[in-house]
């Protein structure tokens, strides 16, 4: 074997560990983006007072359930009896019917047996019940009043396995439960900067949270509202690809065309 064909060898080995080198750079992400909370290190055990915790508002479309309970029958049955509406597409992610309840119109008001229009948006549930209660009063002695929150919704976009609109039969949900029923972030998805768009009073904000950070339980974005939209966004390696097949395909047939050349000038 002549110089020229030894340098020939050399630079086909070159390029065939540049390869290599390009093929793990863009199929590897690196662990640090992976872990969440990587900033509690291996601290056994931590105690922390809930600061951040906010009483859900009503708001206009909310659906309520809403429950009156007296020593009379016939109270009951009028109060609790009256014209409901029916979540026609509203599900808990598992394709389940919610309950019936009372649909806080663009004004802000239900409208219940007897009493009529309520206008109950603006309100926490504790101040609802609270009015509820007084307006029953006129009718009945000493009612019982119960509220609760039907259809709690949200949406997870992005980098999750399971992107969707999900509602939730509960008043309380964390932005890790929720990218929990989305299936958890991909391998592409940008942990450190997850975008939360939130709708309240007219106003749209936007909050970007850390889930890599400690201090993301102390947000005030930690406790999702009802219709907030969770976005994770991907890495650049993710975005920069139309798709991660039509990607390892590209690179594929570029390994083999340039090989072919390399292996040619060879022979």
């Amino acid at each position: 074997m002549n110089v020229h064909s030894e340098l020939k060898i050399y630079t086909f080995l070159k390029y065939v560990a540049l390869l290599f080198l390009i093929i793990y750079a863009t199929s590897c992400t690196s662990s640090k983006h992976l872990v969440y909370f990587e900033d509690l290190k291996q601290s056994p055990e931590t105690e922390t007072i809930i600061e951040n915790t906010r009483e859900l508002i009503i708001q206009p479309d909310d659906l309520l359930g809403i429950t009156v309970s007296s020593l009379s029958p016939e109270a009951n049955e009028l109060f609790n009896n009256g014209t409901l509406v029916t979540p026609g597409s509203a599900s808990n992610g598992s394709g389940s019917r919610l309950s019936e309840g009372y649909l806080v119109d663009k004004s802000g008001s239900i409208n219940f047996p007897v009493l009529g229009k309520v206008k109950l948006a603006g309100l926490t549930k504790a101040q609802a019940t609270d009015k509820m209660t007084l307006e029953i009063k006129k009718h009945v002695k000493n009612p019982i009043v119960n509220i609760r929150f039907l259809n709690f919704r949200f949406t997870v976009l992005g980098e999750v396995n399971k992107p969707d609109s999900y509602t939730v039969p509960t008043e309380r949900i964390n932005i890790l439960e929720a990218i929990g029923l989305a299936g958890d972030l991909t391998l592409y998805g940008k942990r450190d900067n997850v975008l939360i768009l939130r709708e309240k009073d007219g106003v749209r904000s936007t909050a970007r949270l850390n889930l890599a950070q400690k201090n993301l339980l102390e947000s005030p974005y930690f406790y999702l509202q009802q219709n907030d939209i969770v976005y994770v966004e991907p890495h650049k390696i993710r975005a920069s690809a139309l798709s991660e097949t039509r990607s390892d395909i590209s690179l594929g047939l570029s390994i083999i065309s340039l090989l072919t050349l390399i292996l040619s000038g060879i022979i």
